[in-house]
């Protein structure tokens, strides 16, 4: 798989920003009157992984015009090293344009998470391929891979168009280009036809494809066998199925990869990790972690997989970076990791958790 050079940004990705408001201490939201505010989203997870470990990167959204939630997103932006470039979309009066608002609480031990997500107004649903120059950002500044997520291609139609564009505009100068299928049925009720359409393009332009069983077949209509329950190893061998499958319909795909979560408890997780590539399986069988907030585990998979291939590591080495990374997160209140370098997310690979001096 070959990398571009001599490019400004390592990876872009297109996102609708937000806040995260959960309570303190693991408590309920009905029983909480303190929160913690974050700025979120899934794709700006995935990059914190690169950011924070040097690399440059960039997310392409779009805020509300002179609100102070859109101040607040874009200073914590800056602080995580992220570049952002968007619209500035008037609100239209008080029931117009707003940035998503996502509501949950982390759980504890027998007692699982609750997540609300409120996106009423959503300004990241006005996302357009208008309102960027693919030219340069692909063309003359550059870009090594783009990441896509299912999320914002079935957000609306002009964000299925939007990332539709994005995949033509980065195969047109060589960029790589990677994509979480993320099916949400709520987001594809009444577009199934048109979104699978979209899906299936954007996937036989990916090199990089990520999905868990059922994505592969709601999303990609790819045939195989059902997914396993609770046993792991039964999820291991029905996603190997599927994907013999899914390298039949996009052969343009070098890369497939999933993570494996066993729930024991809301503290205690099997986390693994599965992954393909041209040299064949690699697999980082389920161990136990402790979790603080389990949200954004999957996406600090994906920003690891991602920097090690950036890395020009070998395949073996990217699904541990992945595992590592994604497990990291779970140890934040924040819903991506921050690692502070590579020396501690291969620490967390090892299992070493002793005290560093």
């Amino acid at each position: 798989m070959k990398l571009r050079e001599n490019c400004k940004y390592a990876i872009v990705v297109p996102t609708s920003m937000g806040v995260r408001i959960c309570p303190m201490n693991g408590q309920p939201v009905q029983s909480s009157d303190t929160f913690f505010m974050q700025a979120t989203s899934a794709e700006s997870n995935v990059v914190s992984i690169a950011s924070y470990l040097g690399m440059k990167t960039k997310v392409l959204t779009t805020f509300v015009k002179d609100s102070p939630i859109a101040d607040f997103i874009k200073r914590n932006l800056r602080s995580r090293g992220i570049d952002y470039e968007g619209a500035e979309v008037d609100q239209g009066g008080p029931w117009g344009y707003r940035h998503q608002f996502n509501i949950g609480d982390s759980g504890y031990g027998a007692r699982g998470p609750r997540v609300a997500n409120d996106r009423a107004g959503e300004v990241g649903r006005t996302l357009n391929v208008k309102d960027f120059d693919t030219d340069r950002i692909f063309g003359e500044e550059g870009v090594q891979i783009l990441h896509l997520s299912g999320l914002i291609g079935a957000l609306s139609p002009e964000t299925s168009e939007f990332c539709l564009a994005l995949a033509r505009a980065a195969k047109k100068y060589g960029t790589l280009v990677s994509f979480d299928l993320n099916y949400r049925a709520s987001f594809w009720k009444g577009r199934e036809e048109e979104l699978r359409r979209t899906f299936t393009e954007i996937a036989s332009a990916a090199d990089i494809l990520v999905g868990n069983e059922e994505d592969f077949q709601l999303a990609l209509g790819i045939e195989g066998p059902e997914a396993g329950g609770k046993d792991l190893s039964s999820k291991i061998e029905s996603f190997k199925g599927m994907i013999g499958c899914a390298r039949e319909k996009f052969p343009n795909a070098e890369v497939f990869a999933t993570t494996l979560r066993q729930v024991k408890d809301a503290n205690t997780h099997l986390w693994g990790a599965i992954l393909w590539a041209p040299d064949g399986w690699h697999i980082a069988e389920p161990r136990e972690i402790h979790v603080l907030d389990r949200i954004g585990g999957g996406d600090g998979f994906v920003g690891g997989l991602l920097y090690a291939m950036l890395k020009g590591w070998e395949p073996e080495k990217w699904v541990q970076f992945g595992w590592a990374t994604g497990a990291l997160a779970t140890t934040f209140l924040t819903d991506y990791a921050q690692p502070a370098d590579e020396e501690q997310v291969w620490s967390v690979w090892g299992g070493n958790a002793r005290v560093k001096r």
